[in-house]
């Protein structure tokens, strides 16, 4: 069993379905923590090492942001703050008439066992940011976030589809391939 630290519904419903394919059980626990200044890795590897401390047993914790390259990588670390202050339809208003529309997922994956120091597992996804919000799933930056391939958004993909691929698979199931082979 992991013990996955957050306090995002949808991160824990999506890491119940990459979980499961390998038999893995998560648990689930909402231990708020202050997140220093950093990158998404230093932001993970300080949120696991406090869980784990707090908690006595290991734990997993996941940051993640939205790279857009035409904006020097913004709103990157800074995603979730962004989100709940501009949101979709001003990230979409700064990318006006850019014709650089490059964006990443990126997931970082922080793994602290007890009397250990932290690993970290990243994972990404490359796409594009979409001229307009497209879909009603997912949330945060899904409906803007274009996966050129499938020209789809994240938000108009169900989790399922999105969990084919995700950056948080990558990073989950980094973490995973590494986990079963240390037991």
């Amino acid at each position: 069993m992991i013990t996955f630290i957050t306090g995002n519904e949808h991160k824990v419903i999506e890491a119940e379905n990459i979980f499961k394919n390998f038999g893995v059980e998560l648990e689930h626990i909402d231990l708020g923590y202050c997140e220093p200044q950093g990158t998404l890795e230093e932001v993970a590897k300080f949120g696991a090492k406090y869980a784990c401390r707090k908690l006595n047993k290991s734990v997993i914790v996941e940051d993640a942001g939205l790279f857009i390259r035409a904006l020097n990588g913004f709103p990157g670390t800074y995603s979730h703050f962004v989100q709940d202050s501009l949101g979709n339809q001003n990230i979409l208003k700064l990318m006006d008439k850019v014709d650089d529309r490059y964006a990443e997922f990126r997931s970082v994956i922080g793994y602290c066992a007890p009397n250990s120091e932290p690993k970290v597992f990243l994972g990404r996804v490359p796409g594009q940011i979409a001229l307009e919000e497209r879909g009603n799933l997912g949330f945060a930056f899904d409906p803007i976030f274009l996966v050129p391939d499938l020209g789809k958004t994240f938000g108009e993909l169900t989790t399922e589809e999105k969990n084919q691929f995700s950056h948080r698979r990558n990073s989950l199931e980094q973490f995973i391939d590494w986990y079963i082979n240390q037991e």
